[in-house]
C-alpha cells in the first residue's frame, strides 16, 4: 500500500498581494511587520503574522526597492527617480529629493542616521531624513559610481556598493569622500544581488548565472585565502546545464547561514562556514524575487514573482509566502571528527 503525502507547503500566502512583479520585500527590526515594493507601483505594509494589509502608498513609477525607518514609517526607491519616507501611521509621505534616473536601491543606516540610494545615474546619494519637512537641505552627499548601481548592503559603518560592469566599491559611511576599496567581481557575469554577513566580515554577491561568491573585507592574505565561489540554482536536463539566475540572498540573524532564491522557483539555504547546503525548499510557483528572515529568524519572507528572465510570457500570479522556519532548515550541523 502506498501513502499518500500531502503537497509540501510553502508557508502561508499573504492575503492582498501586490498586482506586479514584486522588486523587494524586508522584515522590520521591532516586529513581524514586512514591506513591500512592487512594480504596480505601490509599497505595502503587511502586518505577516497576522496576515494583515496595514497599509499601502502609490508612487509615480515602479517601485525597485524600500526599506524600514521604524516599525511603521520607511523609504522607498522608485523609477520615477524621487526616494521617498513614507509614514503608515499618519497616511503621510515626503520627497526626500531625486535622481536623475530610476532609483533601483535604497538603505537606512541607523549608525549613521542617513538614507543612502543607488540609481541607474550611475551615483549613490546619501540623505539625512531629518531634513525633509524643513528647510534644511536633505542631501548630504552625491558619490559617482563606475556604472549603474544594481545593489547596496550595508553592515555597521561598512556599505557594499555592486554596479554594471562587475565592480564592488567597499565604502566607510564615516569617510565617503572615496571607496576604501575598489573590487571586481569575482564571477564573470553581472551581479544581481550583494548581501553583507552579520558579522561584518564580508559579504556574498551572486549573478545572473547561478553562482555565488564569498567574500571578505580584510585584505590580508591569510583572509583572501578564504574566499570562494559556488555553483547553485542550475539543473541538467538531457545532458545539458540549465543554469537560473539568483536573485535574492538573505542571512539568518542568530545563526549567520543564509538562503538564496534563484528563477528556479527553489529556496536554498546554506552553511557559508562549512560550505554545505543545508536545505532546499519545495519549489516555488515561478522565480523567487525576494528573501527576508524576521528579526529573530523564525520565519522567512519568500516572494514568488516572475522576473522577466524569460521575457513576456504567461507566468504565475505574484504572491507572498511566510514560511515558518525549523532550527534544522538553517542550523549549522557540527563537525564530527573521526
Amino acid at each position: 500500500m502506498t501513502s499518500v503525502h500531502p503537497p509540501p507547503v510553502p508557508g502561508r500566502e499573504l492575503s492582498n498581494p501586490p498586482t506586479d512583479g514584486i522588486s523587494n520585500l524586508r522584515f522590520s527590526n521591532h516586529s513581524d511587520n514586512l514591506l513591500v515594493s512592487s512594480w504596480d507601483k505601490t509599497v505595502r505594509l503587511y502586518d505577516a503574522s497576522a496576515n494583515v494589509l496595514r497599509g499601502e502608498f502609490m508612487h509615480g513609477g515602479p517601485v525597485l526597492d524600500c526599506c524600514f525607518h521604524d516599525d511603521s514609517s520607511g523609504f522607498s526607491a522608485s523609477a520615477d527617480n524621487k526616494v521617498r519616507r513614507i509614514m503608515f501611521s499618519h497616511g503621510k509621505e515626503e520627497i526626500l529629493g531625486r535622481h536623475d534616473a530610476p532609483v533601483r536601491c535604497i538603505e537606512y543606516s541607523y549608525a549613521a542616521g542617513q538614507v543612502i540610494t543607488g540609481s541607474w545615474d550611475k551615483t549613490l546619494k546619501c540623505w539625512d531624513p531629518r531634513g525633509a519637512s524643513g528647510q534644511e537641505r536633505t542631501l548630504v552627499g552625491t558619490y559617482p559610481q563606475p556604472e549603474r548601481v544594481y545593489s547596496l548592503s550595508l553592515v555597521g559603518n561598512r556599505l557594499v556598493v555592486a554596479t554594471a560592469g562587475r565592480h564592488v566599491n567597499v565604502y566607510d559611511l564615516r569617510n565617503m569622500s572615496q571607496p576604501e576599496q575598489r573590487r571586481e567581481s569575482s564571477l564573470k557575469y553581472q551581479t544581481r544581488c550583494v548581501r553583507c554577513y552579520p558579522n561584518g566580515t564580508g559579504y556574498a554577491l551572486s549573478s545572473v548565472e547561478g553562482r555565488v561568491a564569498m567574500e571578505f573585507f580584510d585584505l590580508s592574505e591569510a583572509s583572501q585565502a578564504k574566499k570562494y565561489a559556488f555553483k547553485c540554482h542550475r539543473k541538467s536536463e538531457a545532458g545539458r546545464d540549465i543554469v537560473y539566475p539568483v536573485n535574492a540572498i538573505a542571512f539568518h540573524p542568530v545563526y549567520g547561514t543564509f538562503a538564496t532564491g534563484g528563477c528556479d522557483g527553489f529556496v536554498n539555504v546554506w552553511d557559508g562556514n562549512n560550505k554545505k547546503r543545508l536545505y532546499q525548499y519545495s519549489k516555488y510557483p515561478t522565480s523567487v524575487a525576494a528573501l527576508s528572515f524576521s528579526r529573530d529568524g523564525r520565519l522567512l519572507a519568500v516572494a514568488s514573482s516572475y522576473t522577466f528572465e524569460e521575457g513576456d510570457k504567461a507566468h504565475e500570479p505574484d504572491a507572498i509566502f511566510v514560511r515558518s522556519v525549523n532550527e534544522i532548515e538553517v542550523k549549522p550541523k557540527p563537525k564530527y571528527l573521526c
